[in-house]
């Protein structure tokens, strides 16, 4: 017969993987109550939960469908960030927090189902946050559009200036 408790932490999990579209498992050896409630709260604010889980039941919360490459990073102590916001910020926030306290170490970073090595969170954390590549991304896409307008500008104004001087010369010519 099934523990219920146990269940019931499974279903939790479950529930945690199915809102994360990232998770970040961290081996938290060596952090005292004080520095995983201060991660935590550091992650809360750049849009991640942070939960200490047992390695068993985060397997059985996968119902055997592990990502390929997972199984070896789930050993000892681990906690994991569900990230639900922005990825880059996330582990900005927690590789800023292992440098701090030199103390834990990321384990892997699971991104779209695919396991990444914890240098990628690495890369991740050097990347802009979310809002700065979108306005990138917008102002790559608005600088031909501008330069357009002003190249149509131009030739409107050179035509423009052209039946001007036709028009002063006929005018001259009339005269």
């Amino acid at each position: 017969m099934a523990n219920p408790k146990k269940v019931a932490q499974v279903e939790q999990i479950r529930g945690w993987l199915q809102k994360a579209h990232a998770q970040i498992l961290v081996d938290y050896r060596g952090l005292t109550v004080r520095e995983i409630t201060d991660l935590r709260r550091q992650l809360r604010s750049a849009g991640a939960e942070l939960h200490v889980v047992k390695n068993t039941l985060y397997r059985r919360a996968y119902n055997g469908d592990l990502p390929e490459g997972l199984e070896p990073h789930l050993e000892g102590m681990t906690a994991v960030a569900f990230v639900m916001g922005d990825e880059a910020a996330c582990a900005k926030a927690l590789t800023d927090f292992i440098k701090q306290v030199r103390k834990a170490e990321v384990k892997t970073l699971i991104l779209s189902g695919k396991v990444y090595p914890a240098s990628a969170v690495e890369t991740l954390a050097k990347m802009p946050p979310r809002e700065v590549l979108l306005a990138q991304v917008v102002g790559a896409l608005q600088s031909p559009i501008t330069g357009l307008v002003g190249t149509l500008s131009e030739l409107i104004g050179q035509f423009v200036r052209t039946l001007q001087a036709v028009a002063d010369k006929k005018a001259e010519t009339q005269a």
